[in-house]
């Protein structure tokens, strides 16, 4: 099998991972080294950096070859696929030739188990050793942690790696043991404390000693499927935010579960992913890291799901009318971050600016505020247009017409080697 066959076959492998962009990794130029990862805050992986650029990255599997019988994957030992694999020295060669073409700006790498999750682990640290020091290569690299794996090999991943990762893949502990029964909570959670410990001396060493090697300076992300089991969102968002408080996660990663295999454990092949559900869960994720949200006030044991008819931020401000109107002029900026439609730039804008100027309403869609939906929550100087006619029953409706293009737009998940693109 030539290396192109290889790289079509793990290319196609990977595109179900989800978990593949970055934010904190800034890898400036250095003599004697090509790659760069400075003029941007995030990192790779054909998706959109923190300063708006779609950036790219090489997204594939070490192999495909797999000793776990994971139900719900493509790749599982039992499945009936073609097999591939890399050697550590082919996969730097494929990747720092892609990198002098211009085509990518760093590696997304991850892998099935095979043999064992320490000899997977040493395949992949010697290809990112070979091309960290033999190909002097400074771009950034994504990794995934395989569970189960040696505290060391943990830590000598991280030194070479920009991002570590390690996919949790199911909400539950009792899903686990039904689709992955190879794969144990304890062997996913201990490498990601593991990471959240090292980080945290290794940012300690820094403030001492300058040139002390920096462990995974992007941190750590993970990966969860929805839809694969029972599991509601209430359950979902909890785990996420207990990642985020306990792990310092960067990132949790929703990935609506694809069908790909037949199992009377799992939706039906012809069952579509749960797309709208995935995008809701992102929305709420953003809540919890950015607006000072937590999961009790969003969903409750009699609603622990989320409603798809409105982004989750419309719907605590209906179950809470209480808290509106809020008055623009004199709302503090958490108070703001509240409000259906103002988001953190335009909640700073909007405090900035009325610190010199009184506020009125078509100042606040200059200022990045959605007024279809910050509209009926808000008051300017005490006063609301006076073609606004609505009552709080008909609430629901009038946001749902505001949602309705972006409901019905067709959603769909692309892969980076997708014919398609």
């Amino acid at each position: 099998m030539d290396l192109l066959e290889k790289l079509t076959i793990l290319s196609d492998a990977a595109k179900y991972d989800a978990a593949c962009t970055s934010s904190g990794s800034r890898r400036g130029s250095r003599k004697g080294m090509i790659g760069n990862t400075s003029t941007a805050a995030a990192g790779c992986c054909h998706s959109f950096s923190a300063d708006g650029r779609c950036v790219t990255l090489l997204k594939v599997l070490l192999t495909n070859q797999c000793i776990y019988h994971c139900k719900y994957c493509v790749n599982r030992c039992s499945n009936d696929v073609p097999r591939a694999m890399f050697s550590p020295r082919e996969l730097a060669e494929l990747t720092i030739g892609f990198y002098r073409r211009n085509y990518i700006e760093g590696l997304f790498l991850s892998s099935g188990v095979v043999r064992s999750p320490d000899y997977t682990m040493e395949l992949i640290i010697r290809a990112l050793r070979i091309l960290r020091e033999e190909y002097r290569f400074n771009g950034y690299i994504h990794a995934k942690v395989i569970p189960g794996s040696s505290p060391e090999l943990v830590e000598a991943l991280g030194l070479l790696a920009d991002r570590l990762s390690v996919n949790i893949e199911l909400p539950s502990e009792s899903g686990l043991k039904l689709l992955a029964p190879d794969k144990t909570k304890r062997a996913i959670f201990t490498p990601m404390r593991q990471i959240r410990d090292v980080r945290a001396n290794n940012r300690e060493e820094l403030a001492k000693y300058r040139h002390t090697p920096r462990f995974a300076p992007a941190g750590q992300s993970t990966q969860i499927i929805v839809g694969a089991t029972g599991d509601s969102d209430r359950h979902i968002l909890l785990l996420a935010q207990g990642l985020y408080q306990n792990y310092k996660l960067k990132r949790m990663f929703y990935s609506a579960y694809v069908p790909v295999v037949e199992h009377a454990l799992l939706p039906p092949r012809d069952a579509q992913p749960p797309l709208l559900r995935e995008h809701r869960l992102y929305q709420a994720d953003w809540l919890l890291r950015f607006y000072g949200f937590q999961v009790d006030e969003l969903l409750d044991d009699q609603t622990p799901d989320l409603n798809p008819l409105v982004d989750p931020k419309c719907g605590w401000a209906l179950a809470h009318l209480d808290f509106f109107p809020v008055e623009i002029q004199t709302a503090d900026y958490e108070t703001l971050l509240r409000v259906p439609g103002i988001g953190v730039t335009s909640a700073r804008r909007i405090v900035a600016t009325r610190r010199s100027t009184r506020l009125r309403w078509e100042d606040l869609r200059k200022l990045g505020t959605v007024m279809k939906r910050a509209q009926y929550f808000i008051t300017v100087g005490g006063r609301r247009p006076t073609e606004l006619r609505f009552r709080p029953e008909t609430l629901v409706q009038n946001l749902t017409a505001a949602e309705r293009p972006a409901l019905h737009q067709p959603m769909e998940q692309l892969s980076l080697f997708d014919p398609a693109i």
